[in-house]
């Protein structure tokens, strides 16, 4: 098995447990399909505590996933990852196409310019069949 293929079945994908926004969408439990500089895909789950009255995700925490998948992208570009410090959220913007309504979804980010100090990236939510649900655009500052 490559340490990739290990890594995929066994390490967090963004943190370890104890981070809130991490722990409040169970991302300890996401696996990751593919990661490359400037690119992730991630099979992720809807928890309950994050569902609307019509068993869709409410819209308010669409940005915690966006906030977590966009920072991760970020981190991908740096092969050494303690060069990597933090990334911070500039701004935001989420397009809701359809409700995303689990219990399992897709995300993918990618960077769509990667400058000196910020970083453009782009965050696309699908369903299991490849139905676009979600497309936002985040900007993000990266100390190195």
């Amino acid at each position: 098995m490559s340490e990739q293929e290990s890594r995929k079945n066994t390490t967090p994908p963004f943190m370890k447990p104890g981070h809130s926004a991490g722990d409040f969408v169970e991302s300890t439990q996401w696996k990751i399909l593919r990661e490359e500089p400037g690119l992730v895909e991630v099979d992720a789950h809807l928890p309950d505590h994050l569902l609307n009255p019509r068993k869709q995700l409410f819209g308010g925490f669409t940005g915690t996933y966006v906030d977590m998948i966009s920072i991760y992208t970020v981190r991908s570009l740096f092969t050494d990852k303690d060069d990597f410090r933090w990334a911070a959220t500039i701004n935001m913007r989420i397009d809701y196409l359809k409700p995303v309504l689990g219990p399992r979804f897709l995300l993918k980010g990618e960077v769509i310019h990667d400058g000196r100090s910020t970083c453009l990236v782009a965050t696309h939510f699908t369903d299991m069949e490849g139905n676009k649900l979600v497309y936002a655009v985040t900007t993000l500052h990266k100390n190195k």
